[in-house]
């Protein structure tokens, strides 16, 4: 990074993040090793520190101590680092974590961060408020745990339309992988319409997605046929939004009043 900044007309800003386990898919494993980044990063003229961040959605096995005792190694780095005098000439220090799934603990451990030689900037980065989903995070959300303090309703409805019915058992819509999240879970059926009336998805589930088509599962109780429409939940928003760079914003019977363009 030194190298390709040099000459630039100010130094970028940096944090250095503290891995949340060993098998973490990035951030220092070390607190040892995240002094020496942060020296590093002194040693150049085209970077500046200016706070500490980490992902506590990546501690293993995660649960409220566990993930509570990784933010008060996070909370501990930062007051180490402003206390070997790492932040000065700052106006304020960097202190960052909350996915979408433990936002909750990470207010409460932050909310206790001890008074620091300059103000912090406490930032959630917890994504998926925007949009929520019918998988991953309305299991995980911490509404989940304090249902009192309100909840979150997904955003994305994906829809599909039945373009084959080979059997009683089996119908096919044409919305795939190319469409759908699916790192994942699969999407989940759950309203049909059919000349503009709407009704649960009842006795159908997607199976399979294949590049641009859904396998869908039906019951006896599958009241389908080629032409109705299939509304979808999606699990994991995140590849919603890299998939669909202009993302209709619908009212409630369908009416399209805007869009949202995405930059990936």
């Amino acid at each position: 990074m030194d190298a390709a900044l040099r000459g630039a007309s100010r130094p970028v800003d940096v944090v250095v993040e503290l891995a949340a386990g060993e098998d973490a898919r990035t951030g220092v494993r070390t607190e040892a090793e995240c002094a020496a980044v942060a020296d590093a990063v002194a040693g150049t003229g085209t970077l500046r520190l200016v706070g500490v961040a980490g992902y506590e959605g990546e501690v293993p096995r995660a649960d409220p101590e566990r993930v509570t005792a990784w933010l008060g190694r996070l909370v501990a780095l930062a007051a180490d680092f402003d206390k070997a005098g790492r932040f000065t000439g700052l106006d304020e220090i960097v202190v960052s974590a909350g996915g979408s799934a433990w936002f909750d603990a990470v207010a409460d451990v932050f909310a206790g961060i001890p008074e620091l030689s300059l103000p912090v900037l406490k930032l959630l980065r917890s994504g998926a408020y925007v949009s929520h989903d019918d998988g991953h995070y309305r299991k995980l959300t911490p509404f989940n745990r304090v249902p009192e303090e309100g909840a979150l309703e997904p955003a994305f409805r994906l829809w599909t339309q039945v373009v084959s019915r080979p059997t009683a058992e089996q119908a096919f819509v044409n919305a795939g992988k190319r469409d759908a999240a699916y790192d994942l879970d699969l999407p989940f059926a759950q309203v049909v319409r059919r000349d503009g009336a709407e009704r649960p998805a009842t006795g159908v589930s997607v199976t399979a997605l294949s590049d641009q088509h859904a396998w869908l599962r039906t019951t006896a109780e599958a009241d389908l046929e080629v032409g109705d429409w299939v509304g979808l939940g999606l699990s994991h928003p995140c590849t919603s939004f890299d998939k669909w760079p202009l993302i209709p914003v619908a009212e409630a019977d369908g009416t399209v009043v805007d869009y949202v363009r995405t930059y990936f």
